[in-house]
């Protein structure tokens, strides 16, 4: 346990919530301390404690990118690779802070102290780490795509919600200037009356050719690897970065980068809290089976308003994003923002024209929710809805058929085949947290 001074801070944030997604409000808190006084209680400006869950790769980048951050205080690591997990426990312990190391996420959870937690593991993985958190009292950050399946993700918000925890997803591009001023336009009728919205994904980096299954290295505990997927045998091109290739843990860059610029293509339309209407696709897959997933994919997606996205995946080049409407276009990608004509950009926005939440740094903007318990920039919600949106092209793409979506209902119409694709049987014995809604038969729908 912590000391006393910080236990009131700790309680706080647990009894508080996410009051904003509860509808309530709560009044400032000021403490002795910070008016000078003598009280015991904490600081408001005291330091988040947090635990990184996964930390190879984008797990690692986020590591670096908190331990900058001076209201958050990095005092625990995990990762089911021992090697990675040394090199993340070194980097965390620089500058003489002491940190602690573990191989079992659930042992991290169990840490009374810790405050909040950040999940990088594969994408199998989000639901149960994120879920178990939000159970365990903490407030959590998540990459994206934010679930493996649509059933997770509902799950996921359902127990944030009951759990009234802060969650946000790792969709960066929200907190970034031009993707947030390209919404801005289109939503404020810059365009006038959009017809399309064009997506390009990148092609599959998988690092071919194909390999035969083996034997795990010592360094990798690859049953807890596996988790809630399937049981097969090792296979090293099916773990650390290339797991995303497969569909036991992933779903190609659909899941990718598609849950980064399709999250931007519903922030623009507005549509963060629905979806299309109907799905089709067309896709190729790699000849010699090195992976699983599209090696290239065009997929159309219908909105109820006669809007279509087209995304395309791995053919041609273009823009991350292309709104393209009656009066003009908005292209939008990294980096770069252009407009058909130049003067859509040149003119600023005006008071009474749409100001999308503003966030400059996704992971204080994160941090800023914690205290305030205000819902994020991509709060759990949002996230599951643009991972919908993923979810449901690779559904078409792996079916071959048209799919009729219902937004509100959240399942696939007169298709029972492809709806049970929305869910996966998880390997015994992991399972869900069922929340209290649900179990009570109203899934507490944002």
């Amino acid at each position: 346990m912590g000391s006393d001074a910080k236990t009131p801070r700790r309680e706080f944030l647990r009894k508080t919530g996410a009051a904003a997604a509860a509808g309530i409000a709560f009044p400032t808190i000021v403490t002795g301390r910070a008016l000078g006084g003598t009280s015991t209680a904490a600081a408001a400006s005291e330091r988040i404690r947090i635990g990184f869950i996964g930390v190879g790769n984008q797990g690692t980048n986020n590591l670096k990118d908190f331990l900058k951050l001076k209201d958050a205080e990095v005092v625990a690591v995990c990762d089911v690779d021992k090697d990675r997990l040394a090199k993340a426990e070194k980097l965390a312990e620089q500058g003489g802070r002491k940190v602690a190391a573990f191989g079992d996420y659930r042992r991290l959870l169990d840490d009374k102290t810790i405050d909040a937690v950040v999940v990088t593991t594969p994408d199998h993985w989000h639901a149960l780490a994120t879920t178990d958190a939000c159970v365990a009292g903490k407030d959590v950050y998540c990459e994206k795509p934010l679930s493996l399946t649509v059933a997770e993700g509902r799950t996921m918000v359902d127990v944030a919600r009951d759990a009234k925890r802060i969650v946000q997803t790792g969709s960066q591009q929200r907190s970034d200037d031009k993707f947030r001023l390209a919404c801005e336009l289109v939503r404020s009728g810059r365009l006038g009356k959009i017809k399309q919205v064009k997506i390009h994904l990148p092609k599959v980096n998988f690092d071919g050719p194909a390999v035969p299954d083996g034997s795990p290295p010592p360094e990798l505990d690859y049953n807890t690897w596996l988790g809630p997927a399937p049981d097969r045998p090792y296979n090293a091109k099916h773990v650390h970065y290339l797991f995303r290739f497969f569909w036991d843990y992933s779903g190609g860059q659909m899941t990718n980068f598609g849950a980064h610029h399709l999250d931007i293509a519903q922030w623009g339309l507005g549509r963060d809290d629905s979806g299309p209407v109907a799905i089709e696709a067309r896709a190729t897959f790699n000849k010699d089976g090195w992976f699983e997933v599209a090696e290239t994919s065009s997929i159309v997606y219908s909105y109820d308003d006669g809007v279509e996205i087209l995304c395309t995946q791995g053919e041609g080049s273009g823009p991350n994003v292309l709104f393209e409407g009656e009066k003009g276009s908005i292209a939008v990608s990294r980096g770069k923002i252009s407009s058909t004509p130049d003067e859509i950009l040149k003119e600023p926005l005006a008071k009474g024209d749409v100001h999308l939440y503003v966030s400059k740094n996704h992971h204080q903007n994160w941090l800023d929710c914690i205290k305030s318990r205000e819902l994020p920039i991509c709060d759990v919600a949002i996230g599951h809805r643009s991972a919908t949106v993923c979810h449901l092209g690779n559904i078409a793409i792996r079916t071959g058929r048209k799919l009729v979506w219902d937004p509100a209902a959240e399942t696939i119409v007169g298709d029972p085949e492809a709806a049970k694709m929305l869910s996966r049987p998880y390997r015994a014995p992991w399972r869900l947290p069922e929340s209290p809604s649900a179990k009570a038969g109203a899934p507490a729908r944002a």
